[in-house]
């Protein structure tokens, strides 16, 4: 009789606290428009012809959906030129880390203008915060450049693009639901800004305008509200050259390191490559010789088994933070390059190579994965060269 007692109070409980009501004022219609790139994607005729309001609802309704509240409900008003959002059917709470978002959008604001003051801004460059991600139950953090233009002119979504979804995928293949990808992909970028998909070498020289910024995201981000640290994944050179500079931590692919983004806060930090960087990888034209096809492919393969292995990671310290970083990376590097290195060889071809999963199993036989690995006579491209636009 008392366990039932208990348990019907916590359900109770639990119900009053995932029903709740939040209303949070979120600053002037000058503040707001700013912080939410509005409109996102008009030139004359607008993509979408959204309202200020119906932008932010449209954002803040991602964020309670990949924060696993389906039913919760936005609603955005003006009143004497402040904006106010109800957000019914989250706990009290929910407010702290969204106005925690948007007070760190005012520190990248701050930075663009700096960034535009010294003439180093460019026309097609637009300020993008990460809005629409999970705010509360996050799982890990994603440490990535810059978000691609498109994600926010015509998807309105900082998680859709190739290289988002490509990494989804991957943590898909990792056990992870499609559903709850989300919540694993909280992303900062160090340049948040929305520029197009080759513009990587034109963002060099600006990450430090957006020093305080980036700081208060890892330092925001990296903790849960139960007080756990979140694992980190830095994708790419630029974002591991950054952690290197900000926090004197070496990162290496497939490499672990340790920051301290604040007093007595230790994260992980996982090294990995650009989700994108496997189509530089195994494109042919980054090789020369008559067997570059074959020099593209085994580079490939290495990629592959790279990235499997660090989304493997990152799905394993995702569903338990406390796991020991180490060993959960010497099991999942074992899996994907050793005991599953047909299967990885399979998604290659499939997923890059476009191949059947007939084609790519013939492609894929013991035999044939160590002669293509044989035939990388000389390592990837270097990750500092740009990717192919996406």
């Amino acid at each position: 009789m008392f366990k039932l007692a208990a348990l019907t109070l916590a359900a109770f409980t639990l119900s009053t606290t995932a029903h709740a009501d939040v209303n949070l004022k979120l600053g002037t219609t000058e503040r707001v428009t700013r912080l939410f790139a509005y409109p996102n994607n008009c030139n004359v005729i607008c993509f979408r012809n959204w309202t200020l309001e119906q932008t932010v609802e449209h954002y803040l309704t991602q964020s309670v959906q990949r924060d696993g509240y389906g039913d919760a409900k936005v609603l955005v008003k003006t009143d004497n030129g402040q904006l106010h959002a109800q957000i019914i059917g989250v706990p009290n709470s929910y407010e702290k880390p969204l106005a925690a978002l948007l007070d760190a959008g005012d520190l990248a604001y701050n930075g663009a203008s700096k960034l535009n003051a010294d003439g180093k801004w460019a026309y097609s460059w637009y300020l993008f915060l990460p809005l629409g991600m999970a705010l509360e139950n996050r799982k890990s953090v994603e440490l990535l450049h810059f978000p691609p233009d498109y994600s926010l002119t015509q998807a309105q979504d900082y998680l859709k693009s190739a290289t988002t979804d490509r990494w989804a995928s991957l943590l898909t293949v990792n056990g992870i639901p499609a559903e709850q990808t989300p919540a694993f992909q909280t992303i900062i970028d160090i340049a948040p800004i929305a520029a197009p998909s080759n513009a990587g070498k034109d963002l060099e020289g600006v990450y430090s305008y957006f020093n305080e910024y980036q700081t208060t995201m890892v330092r925001n981000l990296s903790l849960h509200a139960s007080g756990e640290t979140l694992p980190m994944v830095a994708f790419g050179s630029p974002v591991r050259d950054w952690i290197k500079q900000q926090y004197g931590a070496t990162v290496n692919v497939l490499g672990l390191a340790t920051i301290s983004p604040s007093d007595g806060v230790k994260v992980r930090v996982l090294g990995s490559n650009h989700p994108s960087y496997i189509w530089y990888a195994a494109d042919p034209a980054s090789y020369t010789g008559n067997d570059a096809k074959a020099k593209a492919d085994a580079a490939g393969l290495k990629v592959m088994g790279q990235d499997l292995s660090a989304a493997c990671w990152q799905a394993v310290m995702g569903r338990q933070p406390d796991s020991n970083a180490d060993i959960e990376l010497k099991t999942c590097t074992q899996t994907w390059q050793v005991a599953e290195k047909e299967k990885t060889c399979a998604l290659f071809y499939t997923s890059i190579r476009n191949l059947t999963p007939g084609q790519a199993a013939a492609k894929c036989s013991t035999a044939a994965i160590q002669l293509q690995l044989k035939q990388l006579k000389a390592p990837a491209p270097a990750t500092a060269l740009p990717a192919p636009p996406l």
